[in-house]
């Protein structure tokens, strides 16, 4: 076939060489599949062509990238052409898919064999001497993006969604695709991560756009229950809310998550920061310290300051992870997601809101913090510990007491998070919100153990600045608070 495709191409390229000359800037665009014999003779004959002087170059995709496979839905929809079998060619005004051939006339024509690699080279040829410019001017911008994710081994609703791609990329030109391999670590947890943020549920293959999702044959809109993608009302929701997508150019899925992933790392950074100026952990810490002066013991002043944090740490992830998990549990769906989230921010801004009043009238009404009731239990068991490990138990029960002042930024930063990471994603950034939070406590203990301070002095620190420490965290609250709610109007919770 090379020795055949040659001598035809020698031929003809003398008769055509001034054609050539001219036409040295020609691009066409190649698609194969790295397994396809008939696409590693296709490419064969173009490179036999190039040997006999045609001058052009060639751009080579695999049909299984996802930079691939979108130009390709695209590039099919530019030439007016179905999807069909690789090898697929690209040149002039003319698009090959398998041996049918697009462009040549009103109607496609089918060419196989030694009649194919002819009908190519005269494509070429006739490209060459127009000029033509490379198939990729044929494109639209794109005006927004899909991410899709399909299995290589296939499913049974892939037939359907890859059909349903090759007719909306005909209606949507200027709609990118972005194809994501499910198999892969990045890939499954992207997958997971959309899925999350889509309020969808199911199993491949998976499509994201605009607001619509398609999980399985399952359309999720927002604030609208599941609809089946072989209904006709779940197919017109579906492409309504992509029509929405391209007209208003919505942002690429991807570039949502990344956004939301951004501001949701943001939040539990803050949050964690202010919360941790907390006045109640401050009291227990500061009584615990100074029980163990009283006592003689200063060289454990250290260890069971450290103690103690690592205590209040231990507890506080563990319920933060267990309420964590149940809040991304129970609050799957994006209809009662929402909701959810609407009132918990809302909660939280009148909480915070409660909680700025302490600057100017402390103690008045009354103060989010651990109830007066509960105090002297606090007191008598923080006073009877002097050992390391009591410093580490009385940290673990002691979190139990101290729920009511500190756990208001805590349950809104895991409603946050139960909502936006995945279940690893999660635990770690919980890990880092409970070592910003111990912080201050690590950074006491150093000062009373070095001298720079004493527990007295730290104490009337805390009392004199009860109502700034209850402002500042109430400050937060409203802030994250109000933030929730514009990341749900915007689409990125």
């Amino acid at each position: 076939m090379r020795i055949r495709g040659l001598a035809i191409g020698l031929l003809v390229g003398l008769a055509v060489g001034s054609a050539a000359a001219v036409g040295q800037g020609l691009e066409i665009l190649f698609f194969y599949d790295p397994g396809c014999l008939h696409c590693k003779q296709v490419e064969g004959f173009l490179t036999d062509l190039q040997r006999a002087g045609l001058e052009f170059r060639v751009q080579r995709y695999d049909v299984r990238t996802p930079e691939g496979w979108s130009l390709l839905l695209r590039l099919l929809s530019a030439y007016g052409a179905e999807l069909g079998p690789v090898p697929m060619v690209f040149v002039g005004d003319v698009a090959m898919v398998g041996d049918t051939f697009y462009g040549l006339g009103p109607a496609p024509v089918v060419r196989g064999g030694l009649a194919q690699e002819l009908t190519l080279e005269g494509a070429i040829h006739q490209a060459l001497a127009s000029r033509a410019p490379s198939p990729l001017t044929r494109l639209p911008p794109t005006a927004t993006e899909a991410v899709l994710f399909v299995p290589a081994e296939g499913c049974p609703d892939c037939p359907l969604l890859e059909g349903l791609l090759v007719r909306w990329a005909e209606r949507f030109p200027t709609l990118g695709i972005r194809r994501l391999d499910p198999s892969t670590p990045d890939g499954s947890s992207t997958l997971e991560k959309l899925k999350r943020l889509y309020g969808a549920r199911g199993e491949l293959p998976a499509l994201f756009v605009g607001d619509a999702a398609v999980v399985g044959a399952t359309v999720f809109l927002p604030r609208q229950p599941p609809r089946s993608l072989t209904d006709s009302e779940g197919m017109n929701a579906l492409e309504g809310a992509i029509a929405r997508a391209v007209e208003t150019r919505a942002a690429s899925p991807l570039d949502r998550l990344r956004l939301r992933e951004q501001l949701t790392l943001g939040a539990v950074i803050l949050g964690a920061a202010l919360d941790s100026i907390n006045p109640c952990d401050f009291a227990v810490l500061v009584l615990l310290l100074g029980t163990l002066l009283v006592v003689g013991k200063r060289v454990k002043v250290l260890w069971a300051g450290l103690a103690f944090a690592a205590g209040i740490f231990v507890a506080y992830f563990a319920m933060g992870f267990v309420l964590y998990s149940l809040l991304g549990v129970t609050v799957g769906t994006r209809s009662f997601r929402e909701p959810f989230i609407y009132a918990v921010s809302s909660l939280a801004i009148l909480v915070g809101l409660w909680e700025m009043k302490d600057l100017l009238w402390y103690g008045k009404w009354f103060s989010i913090e651990v109830p007066d009731r509960w105090k002297p239990s606090v007191k008598k068991l923080t006073a009877s510990v002097v050992s390391v490990p009591g410093a580490f138990v009385i940290g673990l029960v002691d979190s139990l007491f101290l729920a009511p002042c500190t756990s208001g930024p805590y349950i809104v930063i895991l409603t946050l998070l139960s909502q936006t990471t995945t279940r690893v994603q999660g635990a770690l950034w919980l890990l880092l919100y409970n070592f910003i939070f111990i912080l201050p406590m690590i950074a006491i203990t150093l000062l009373v153990h070095f001298g720079f301070t004493t527990t007295a002095r730290a104490e009337r620190w805390r009392q004199a600045k009860l109502g700034t420490l209850h402002f500042t965290t109430g400050l937060v609250m409203v802030l994250i608070g109000i933030g929730m709610i514009v990341g749900v109007r915007l689409g990125y919770l």
